[in-house]
């Protein structure tokens, strides 16, 4: 069989069904499942780099692969998934009108997501042909960040409701400008990663709440 299949990718495949499974929950207008599968893509993402450096011998090919494989998910998880319940998202605020300026949005979202997950591939095998070294920074805003930009867009949302039209456009114009925005963003150390830790627990506490509240 081609491809990889050993422990180093299960959280990747695991990630990327989760995906598409938040793609089939949004379509059926199940928003909120949708955006936890967010947010759990968001988690297997954050270990799967880590779990793959723990096999030493990895052959030069099976690194690329990760490399792919992960960019691929990436997509899938962080800019299709979001974009997909966003749109789905206003068909219930809009009664299935979809203005075409948020629709715009979603795509711009979508592609700026594609564009970032493709310059990051060429940089980084550029970058571990010529250099060992351990990436430093990004350029630009990781596309993973919609793990909690899109909650927090959704949330807000809830407690705006007479702007949630204009908070979802401007929320995921933003979102997709930084993807391409050549920022340097170091990459986050113990404090970060406990402070996103901590973001990503409020956010999933008040999904579970308004979860509550609807049943």
């Amino acid at each position: 069989m081609i491809g990889v299949y050993d422990y180093t990718v299960i959280a990747t495949y695991l990630a990327s069904i989760l995906g598409l499974f938040g793609v089939f929950m949004a379509i059926d207008g199940q928003v909120l499942p949708a955006i936890f599968c967010l947010l759990l893509s968001g988690l297997l993402d954050s270990v799967d780099g880590r779990i793959a450096r723990t096999k030493k011998n990895r052959s030069e090919q099976e690194k690329r692969f990760g490399i792919q494989i992960d960019s691929l998910n990436d997509l899938i998880c962080f800019g299709v998934l979001p974009a997909a319940t966003g749109y789905c998202l206003c068909r219930g605020w809009t009664d299935g009108n979809v203005p075409v300026l948020i629709s715009a949005s979603l795509c711009f979202f979508m592609l700026t997501g594609l564009i970032r997950l493709a310059f990051f591939n060429v940089t980084e095998e550029e970058r571990q042909q010529t250099s060992g070294d351990k990436r430093k920074y990004y350029l630009g805003l990781p596309i993973t960040s919609s793990t909690l930009i899109f909650p927090f867009l959704y949330l807000l949302t809830l407690l705006l409701p007479n702007a949630r039209l204009a908070i979802l456009t401007v929320g995921m114009v933003i979102n997709g400008l930084l993807f391409i925005t050549p920022l340097h963003i170091k990459k986050p150390r113990l404090a970060g990663i406990i402070i996103m830790s901590c973001i990503g627990a409020a956010e999933l506490a008040g999904l579970i709440l308004v979860m509550l509240r609807v049943l």
